[in-house]
């Protein structure tokens, strides 16, 4: 299969290509390389994805994306996005970033990739709101423009898909972690400030939050099954992660162990738009694409530590 992978650069997506590669699938990548997180980072991933076989379009989902359709593709994952709450990122970026780049891709794949087997859409348990505990069928609540605009990303892939001009799903992540995490994700930022003994910032209450953290091979495996799946999947909205919860200080405490390292804090004010509780119900996940998460959390963070350490220690 032919496929093609918005945000290859990125945490999951660059996970998601060397997947998609191991399966024996011509994977090419899509990302503009912009400057939310430090583009050297991307330039790592994508470094690792091209000695693999992976074309790159470095190329914004906002521009013209004609030459990027030159050749059709049988599958779309579209991760790219403007992501993280964030009070940095103004609503503007994020209704750029999740919102037209994501109608321009539709309308590039109406124009010139009509027979599409599926368009994966990649959304996000923030569309939820302040808890996300509950399964597909209850009414998003949105609080951040994070999960607004990638609520609204949602409903554009859906729609066509309602009205017969495309076949779609949209899976919606949990907590992803593992090793290319962003630098301002919790893990990354913890691995870095315990090996530079620098203060961690922790937000009022945060401690307690209660996340499904999911390690990111075992979200790509559950993207992966996807392949061959497209019928059972088509219109359906899929919850993508762990039943197992951790709290902020469950993960605090796992990388302190392993590390033998105790963290400095800097506590902050609460944030604005913060999910307090997640905790993933995968049961549709689970009868429609076999999806069985199985690296704990522990597991997952010593693979976090092992990668850190081999890119920016050693």
């Amino acid at each position: 299969m032919r496929i093609l992978v918005t945000g290859a650069a990125g945490f999951i997506a660059s996970h998601l290509c060397e997947k998609l590669v191991a399966l024996g699938h011509e994977v090419v990548g899509l990302d503009n390389f912009n400057d939310y997180y430090s583009p050297a980072l991307k330039e790592m991933n994508a470094k690792d994805l091209e000695a693999k076989g992976v074309f790159i379009f470095r190329v914004d989902l906002n521009d013209d994306l004609s030459k990027v359709f030159e050749k059709p593709y049988d599958y779309i994952y579209h991760l790219a996005a403007q992501p993280g709450i964030s009070s940095d990122t103004t609503l503007e970026e994020y209704v750029k970033n999740n919102i037209y780049a994501t109608q321009n891709l539709l309308d590039a794949v109406l124009a010139y990739n009509p027979n599409l087997k599926s368009f994966v859409n990649i959304a996000t348990s923030s569309v939820y709101g302040i808890e996300a505990t509950v399964d597909e069928t209850i009414p998003a609540q949105p609080v951040s423009f994070y999960g607004s605009t990638k609520l609204a990303a949602e409903q554009l892939v859906l729609g066509l898909q309602r009205l017969g001009k495309l076949k779609a799903c949209s899976i919606r992540l949990y907590s992803v972690f593992g090793p290319r995490e962003r630098p301002e994700k919790l893990y990354t930022k913890l691995i870095e400030n315990l090996y530079n003994d620098k203060p961690f910032p922790l937000f009022e209450g945060s401690v307690k939050h209660e996340r499904s953290f999911t390690y990111v091979g075992d979200i790509v495996d559950g993207l992966a099954a996807i392949i061959g799946k497209e019928a059972a999947v088509d219109g359906e909205i899929i919850n993508l992660g762990t039943d197992e919860v951790n709290t902020t200080q469950d993960g605090i405490t796992a990388v302190e162990q392993i590390m033998h390292k105790t963290l400095i804090i800097d506590n902050k004010p609460p944030r604005k738009g913060d999910q307090q509780r997640t905790a993933a119900v995968i049961d549709k996940a689970r009868k429609l694409l076999n999806y069985e998460p199985k690296v704990t959390l522990k597991q997952g963070l010593e693979e976090q530590i092992k990668w850190y350490k081999e890119k920016f220690i050693d």
